[in-house]
C-alpha cells in the first residue's frame, strides 16, 4: 500500500508549484494574436515584471529558458574574444561560463568553491590588476540552484566600484528573482536574467533580460547577436510581434499575468519574507536531523544560503532511498543531487514560488517520516523544529 495516492507536491527546484489561479488562467481558447486584448494586456506584464527586478530599464521577453537567457545576455553585450570573469559557486556558475566560451568569449573562471558565495574581496583584488581592462563583463549567480549557494551581488558591485573597473556587472536571478530579495537598479547591476518557471510562477517557456542603459550602450558595439536573439526591438518593439521574435506565447502571457497579479496583491516585500522564514525552517529541520547521522546543509552561512533551494549532503546511497520512498509513498518529490560527483549523496528542496508553511511542514514531515522508515541515521524532531521556527 502507498500513501501517495492525493495531490502530489513537486519540491524540486523549478518547475516550481503551479498556482491554480496561473493554470486557470492559461486554460482558454487561442487568442487573436494581430490586435484587441492580447496586445493590452501584454504592455501591463512590462512595468510589473520591472518591479519585481527592481528596475527602470529596458526587458527584452524571449520564448526560452533559462539557458537561453544565458545566450542573450551575452551575445548582446559582447564581441568575439572579449574576456569575461565568471564568478563560480556551483553548476550554474559553471553552466553559464560554458556558454560564454562556446559563444566566442574568452573566459576566466574564479572558483569559489561550491559550498561558499563570491568574496568581493578576491574580485576587488583582479579587477585591480587589470589594469587596461580586458574583463568586459563580470558574470554572478546570485543563487546557485546545484548548490544553495547566494552571493552578494551589491558588495560585488562595491568591489568593482572600489576598483575602479568599467566592467558590465552580469547577475543570473534563474533561481532567486521573485524568491530572494534582488535590486538590480540600487545594486548596480548591468543585466539581471531569469525565467517563468521558479519565483514567477509559470510554466517553463519565458525568459526576461533585464538591461541598463551601460548594457544598451555596449550592444552598439557587440558584434556576436543574431536576429532572434537581439533584445533591441524586443524591449522597444514598433510591431507587436518583435515583443516575442514571431508569435507570442499567447498561454504563457495568461498565466504570467495571473502570477504577477498575485504578486503585487501579496507584495514583493512580503513574498521575500515570506520565502525567508519558510527557508529558515527548512534550516532548523536539516540541523536537527543532523545531530546524529550524516545529513547536513551545503551552505554552513545562513546569510549565504539561498532562500529558494536548499542543497543538502546524505550518505549514498541513502539520499536516493529517501527520495524513492519521499515519492512512491507520500507524494513528496524531492531534488535530485545536481553538479557533484557522486551525485547519489545529495538531494534537494525546493521551497520557492507558490509554497506556504503548511506545504514547507508537509513536506519537512514527510521526509521525517521516511528517514525513520529506512532506519536512515538522524536526529529526533527536525519537524518540530522547523514548526517552532515558523512560530517565531
Amino acid at each position: 500500500m502507498s500513501l501517495s495516492h492525493g495531490r502530489p507536491y513537486l519540491a524540486i527546484p523549478g518547475p516550481s508549484v503551479m498556482p491554480d489561479r496561473v493554470l486557470a488562467a492559461m486554460h482558454r481558447p487561442a487568442p487573436n494574436i494581430y490586435t484587441g486584448a492580447l496586445h493590452e494586456m501584454t504592455e501591463t506584464l512590462v512595468p510589473d515584471l520591472k518591479a519585481v527586478a527592481g528596475t527602470r530599464h529596458d526587458v527584452a521577453i524571449y520564448i526560452a529558458n533559462g539557458h537561453g537567457t544565458w545566450e542573450a545576455s551575452l551575445l548582446n553585450v559582447l564581441s568575439r574574444g572579449d574576456r569575461v570573469l565568471a564568478l563560480v559557486s556551483g553548476r550554474f556558475g559553471e553552466g553559464w561560463a560554458e556558454v560564454a566560451r562556446a559563444l566566442g568569449a574568452e573566459v576566466e573562471v574564479m572558483e569559489f568553491g561550491l559550498d561558499r558565495p563570491a568574496d568581493p574581496a578576491r574580485i576587488e583584488a583582479r579587477l585591480r590588476e587589470d589594469r587596461e581592462a580586458a574583463i568586459k563583463a563580470v558574470m554572478v549567480v546570485h543563487a546557485d540552484t546545484a548548490t544553495g549557494v547566494r552571493s552578494d551581488v551589491a558588495a560585488i558591485r562595491a568591489a568593482m566600484d572600489a576598483a575602479g573597473h568599467p566592467a558590465l556587472l552580469l547577475a543570473d536571478c534563474i533561481a532567486s528573482m521573485g524568491c530572494d530579495r534582488f535590486e538590480m537598479d540600487r545594486w548596480g547591476v548591468d543585466v539581471a536574467i531569469t525565467a517563468s518557471q521558479k519565483g514567477l510562477m509559470t510554466p517553463p517557456g519565458l525568459g526576461f533580460v533585464f538591461f541598463s542603459e551601460r548594457a544598451g550602450a555596449a550592444r552598439a558595439r557587440a558584434d556576436m547577436v543574431t536576429p532572434y536573439w537581439d533584445w533591441r526591438p524586443r524591449a522597444a518593439p514598433e510591431q507587436y510581434y518583435q515583443y516575442f521574435g514571431g508569435t507570442a506565447p499567447t498561454h504563457h502571457l495568461y498565466g504570467l499575468r495571473a502570477a504577477l497579479d498575485m504578486i503585487a496583491e501579496e507584495g514583493l516585500e512580503q513574498v521575500w519574507t515570506r520565502h525567508a522564514r519558510l527557508a529558515a525552517a527548512v534550516w532548523a529541520a536539516v540541523e536537527c536531523w543532523g545531530r546524529d547521522g550524516t545529513m547536513r546543509l551545503n551552505v554552513a552561512a545562513p546569510e549565504a544560503r539561498s532562500h529558494a533551494v536548499t542543497s543538502i549532503a546524505l550518505e549514498a546511497p541513502d539520499a536516493d532511498r529517501l527520495r524513492a520512498w519521499c515519492e512512491q509513498e507520500a507524494g513528496l518529490t524531492l531534488g535530485i543531487g545536481l553538479g557533484r560527483m557522486p551525485m547519489e549523496g545529495w538531494f534537494r528542496i525546493g521551497h520557492m514560488g507558490h509554497v506556504n508553511a503548511h506545504m514547507v511542514l508537509g513536506a519537512l514531515g514527510v521526509i521525517e517520516a521516511g528517514l525513520a522508515a529506512l532506519s536512515i541515521p538522524h536526529g529526533a524532531g527536525g519537524a518540530a523544529a522547523a514548526a517552532r521556527a515558523l512560530a517565531g
